[in-house]
């Protein structure tokens, strides 16, 4: 895969495999495809209702927008590190204490996402007793994206550990073409 196409940073390449880079850019794009999704079909839903002419199943396509939006945008936000933990307090130490709190926190995240596949699975088979209204699919189709998030998570938290326990967690020093976030760019 070429670099430029790459939507990994520099300075995280280290905690990264290049195998699932095609995968962030297919799950960032799913996310524009979700927010895009979500904010037309609430829109249309206000126009419709306003006019009085509403259409109601696009409440269903607006939920089921949201829901695989957040889920999907979850899985995104764990590959990127862009998701909420313990960050600050991790970067703020050094060497082995670093290691730990790097290591503890997405041990945490892994449970979670463990957590993520089991229970997502036990609701997806039980969402096939409940119906959406109007167009009665089951609820399934919702629960899928849980499960699912979870295996990514799972996936992105798990190359994140090998990764930094093979070239450490912190950003590689002394690179400038890291540190400006291109190949071979050399600093101003």
């Amino acid at each position: 895969m070429s670099q430029s196409l790459s939507l990994v940073l520099q300075t995280q390449r280290h905690l990264k495999w290049r195998a699932f880079d095609g995968i962030e850019r297919v799950l960032m794009v799913l996310c524009g495809i979700a927010i895009t999704g979500f904010t037309l079909t609430v829109i249309c839903d206000v126009v419709t209702r306003t006019i009085g002419k509403p259409w109601l199943w696009l409440q269903e396509v607006t939920m089921t927008f949201f829901i695989y939006g957040v889920f999907i945008g979850t899985a995104a936000a764990v590959r990127r590190n862009d998701h909420l933990y313990l960050a600050v307090l991790a970067e703020s130490f050094s060497g082995n204490k670093r290691l730990f709190f790097e290591t503890f926190n997405r041990v945490v995240v892994l449970v979670v996402a463990l957590c993520l596949v089991y229970f997502g699975y036990l609701n997806f088979l039980d969402g096939f007793r409940s119906l959406r209204m109007p167009s009665m699919t089951p609820l399934a189709s919702l629960y899928a994206a849980i499960p699912l998030c979870g295996v990514l998570v799972a996936l992105f938290t798990i190359e994140q550990l090998v990764n930094g326990w093979k070239n450490g967690f912190a950003e590689p020093a002394g690179d400038p073409a890291a540190a400006h976030g291109s190949p071979g760019s050399v600093p101003p």
